[in-house]
């Protein structure tokens, strides 16, 4: 049986995550206030947007690492706003940016990237934001 977390485990586990919310949190709302796309609406357009403009839902859901239903019913919302279209393709459905989706996922990155800056890299020292990659790549690799 394993034990409980110890103290100082578990006030690490609690830093980690204030800190990964703190900082999306704070992307988001940067984002979201400059364009008035929420983090997910960001997420999808500029998924497409790299991908040349268009994925097949079950491929979008992938890279968004989200459940297919929750997808459906953002991309509804979305696209009841203009900025996604859905085509019934052969065994399934392509998602596709439409002009207006993709001139609002433009305008964010560079609100994007000034937020991560913000939020994250300038308030690291220049040595450690290599080091906190290394980390969070171990944290991602299967043993």
């Amino acid at each position: 049986m394993t034990t409980p977390l110890d103290d100082g485990e578990l006030a690490l586990w609690h830093a980690f995550k204030r800190a990964g919310e703190a900082v999306r949190s704070a992307v988001a709302e940067d984002i979201t206030r400059a364009t008035g796309l929420s983090d997910p609406d960001y997420g999808i357009l500029t998924r497409l947007d790299d991908a040349g403009g268009r994925l097949r839902q079950h491929e979008l859901a992938a890279s968004m690492g989200w459940h297919r239903s929750r997808l459906s019913h953002q991309l509804t919302r979305m696209a009841d706003r203009g900025l996604v279209a859905r085509t019934e393709v052969d065994g399934g459905v392509e998602v596709a940016v439409t002009a207006a989706g993709a001139e609002r996922a433009s305008a964010a990155r560079p609100v994007h990237a000034a937020a991560v800056r913000a939020h994250l890299l300038d308030r690291l020292p220049d040595d450690g934001r290599a080091r906190l990659a290394a980390l969070l790549a171990a944290l991602v690799e299967r043993p």
